[in-house]
């Protein structure tokens, strides 16, 4: 799975890159990157009711399931932050080159944080907050700060600088940024999820970091979870699809260590939304059983699901939990409100952070 994968991700890539690299329109002489610009400007022109702005910065999706979430949290933050024009972004060019080309439903334009907040500094929004909607504070929230930093610092040079110098720019933290946050999101977990732990082992599936680009050293936030709710229930288990040495073979490890070497095995994505993971990695049909399976060098079992590699091991796989949504539909992390409810927060927690600016605003 992974290799396909990869491969099609590397692919999709070349199609950006020549995207973003095109030629320009014999009528108008622009490139497509001005274009493109352009018509985030058009779109924050159109949307400035306020004078403070919030931008929501999601890795993306070609799922209309997902595209209803990031909808339904937008709307909640318009809802919240009355005084705030909202917008969303994606980070991911891939999952916008994709979003436009209509790959899974009707075209949708999700822009890159930075076209976004270009856009805002040329109307002179008094206050931004930046607010990442990823669960750790890893590799992507770490493209969300530099996408910030540059045009703190006026990276195109297309912002008047006093203007820069006078902003506030706030940046909203990921879902699990600081251990406290652990602890919150395990309770808000344990209360939806605490039914199927007491019947059997609850998983859940994060995405995690590489090892090697383990940004933030954010993958410790995975093992803390799992500690956090095993202080509600010893059932719960937290996984990732990325983070060395916790694969689910490490996770099915943990429980032979614990016990649970049989019974009833309930699975939810640790993602904001239903995507491509949820539906393929965690609860599709892969599955490379040949009387056993490889585990390859990094100790991962690969083209499996989690759901077909926990049938092979004798378990009995109850999609209750991960299909609750009375549609049968694989329910991410932003369709839960209490979930919703604890991003919010760290958006009007969110902070100022000076570094941003020394670059361009160095000390006297």
């Amino acid at each position: 799975m992974k290799k396909i994968k990869f491969l099609m991700i590397a692919m999709m890539a070349i199609v950006a890159a020549a995207c973003f690299t095109a030629c320009s329109d014999d009528d108008d002489n622009i490139s497509n990157m001005e274009r493109y610009q352009q018509e985030v400007d058009k779109a924050v022109q159109k949307g400035k009711k306020h004078n403070k702005a919030i931008l929501l910065v999601m890795f993306g999706s070609t799922w209309q399931q997902a595209y209803d979430a990031f909808d339904l949290t937008k709307s909640e933050y318009e809802k919240n932050f009355p005084d705030y024009d909202v917008f969303m972004s994606f980070s991911s060019i891939i999952c916008i080159n994709r979003a436009r080309a209509a790959e899974n439903t009707a075209s949708r334009d999700f822009y890159e944080p930075s076209y976004w907040l270009q856009a805002m500094g040329k109307v002179q929004y008094s206050e931004i907050i930046v607010q990442s909607m990823q669960v750790i504070p890893g590799e992507e929230y770490g493209n969300v700060l530099n996408a910030v930093k540059k045009f703190a610092n006026n990276a195109t040079a297309d912002i008047d600088d006093k203007y820069l110098s006078q902003v506030k720019i706030r940046i909203g933290t990921p879902l699990m940024a600081m251990p406290e946050d652990v602890n919150k999101l395990a309770v808000v977990l344990n209360k939806q999820f605490r039914p199927y732990a007491e019947k059997g082992a609850m998983l859940f599936m994060g995405h995690g970091n590489p090892d090697k680009y383990d940004t933030y050293k954010a993958n410790v936030r995975y093992t803390q979870l799992e500690e956090a709710l095993k202080a509600f229930h010893p059932n719960y288990f937290v996984g990732t699809v990325d983070m060395m040495d916790n694969f689910k073979v490490q996770v099915h490890d943990r429980m032979v260590e614990a016990g649970l070497n049989s019974g009833n095995v309930y699975c939810a994505p640790l993602m904001s939304i239903a995507g491509d993971h949820a539906h393929n990695d965690m609860a599709g049909d892969d599955d490379a059983w040949d009387n056993g399976f490889e585990v390859n060098d990094e100790g991962e079992v690969e083209d499996t699901s989690w759901k077909m590699y926990f049938s092979h091991l004798g378990y009995t796989i109850d999609k209750q939990s991960y299909t609750d949504t009375g549609n049968g539909l694989v329910k991410g992390l932003l369709e839960y409100p209490e979930v919703r409810a604890l991003y919010m927060a760290h958006t009007k927690n969110a902070v100022e952070d000076e570094d941003l600016y020394h670059s361009m605003y160095p000390e006297e």
